[in-house]
């Protein structure tokens, strides 16, 4: 079982974090987010997805057959953090960890998938009982129904949007699925999909969590108190060196369940339920920490943390919490 990601895998890494830094920069985030808090409408999020299209990202998990690049759960693991490390806008995570998985399982979902490879489409997955994230953002939902799913247009779909703290991206529930025709999907199947878009979340929260540790050692090394940098107290070192272990617990774990999801081993339910909920053990102590260390500047609406923090509570949620998932890994242990 391959736990590490090989040298391509990183060179998809460096490509990533390269476009994103130029094209999903601190600004365009922050203008998003204040034009969806006044209310008004903002389409940094499309022009985020046709970026991604002309570079072809929607495409890396679609199977060569229906035109894809054909990569597996570790490209989008790679794919994952890196858009949580900037708070990626618009569908692309749900299009490519929602959606795609989905069709993948079911039968007769190889023409949606041809699609998404060619850009034409974003979607996103809708699992029972589920809120929908970017439900609102995408082409088509995959609704998880009784015998199957069903690909409707979301624009036939009644949403209603949900308020959460984070800005960045949209949240909503659905009701009243137009009868369509359903594609045929096992349980096991939907079991599947859905595990590896919690990977997906887990990563992408791991990721919103590395900038917010990054953003406070760097404060901690330019700060100074007393004559000194803040970095060298030890009250600080304690905190900052907590923040760390934690990140990396819940990158090797999230590491783990994507290699048992990617050679669908028997092991993979419980491997994800422990890295979604290390990744949320660990958003809610970089979030705490992350913004008492910065101090004042730490509550204020100027300073890009709240942001991140605010993305982490809500990726958190998403597709069952930390204790959600705790408590899974014990019924499925037996205690």
């Amino acid at each position: 079982m391959q736990l590490d990601f090989t040298s391509d895998q990183e060179e998809l890494r460096a490509s990533v974090r390269a476009v994103l830094a130029k094209e999903c920069t601190r600004a365009v985030v922050r203008s998003h987010v204040e034009h969806v808090v006044a209310g008004e409408p903002s389409d940094a999020g499309r022009g985020l997805w046709n970026t991604f299209v002309a570079l072809d990202w929607p495409a890396l998990t679609v199977p060569e057959a229906q035109g894809g690049i054909g990569l597996g759960a570790p490209e989008l693991a790679v794919v994952a953090e890196e858009l949580g490390r900037v708070l990626a806008l618009g569908p692309l995570l749900t299009t490519m960890a929602g959606f795609v998985p989905l069709l993948r399982e079911a039968q007769g979902g190889e023409p949606w998938l041809a699609r998404v490879a060619a850009g034409e489409i974003s979607g996103a997955a809708a699992h029972a009982t589920d809120h929908v994230l970017c439900g609102d953002e995408v082409d088509l939902l995959a609704v998880v129904v009784d015998g199957g799913i069903a690909v409707v247009p979301s624009a036939d779909v009644k949403v209603s949007p949900i308020n959460t703290v984070d800005a960045s991206r949209s949240l909503v529930s659905i009701a009243d699925v137009p009868g369509t025709d359903v594609l045929p999907i096992t349980p096991d199947g939907v079991q599947r999909a859905r595990e590896q878009f919690t990977v997906a979340i887990a990563f992408e929260l791991v990721g919103t969590c590395q900038t917010i540790f990054d953003t406070n050692l760097q404060y901690a090394k330019e700060r100074f108190q007393f004559g000194v940098p803040i970095g060298s107290f030890q009250a600080v070192k304690h905190k900052l060196a907590n923040m760390f272990v934690a990140i990396e617990r819940a990158r090797a774990l999230c590491v783990f369940a994507t290699a048992t999801i990617n050679e669908d081993d028997s092991r993979r339910s419980i491997a994800t339920s422990a890295a979604k909920a290390a990744a949320g053990d660990c958003q809610r102590l970089v979030a705490q920490d992350g913004i008492q260390l910065l101090g004042g500047i730490g509550y204020t609406w100027e300073h890009d943390q709240h942001l991140f923090v605010k993305r982490c509570k809500v990726s958190d949620a998403l597709l069952g919490n930390a204790s959600f998932h705790r408590q899974r890994v014990a019924d499925a242990l037996g205690l």
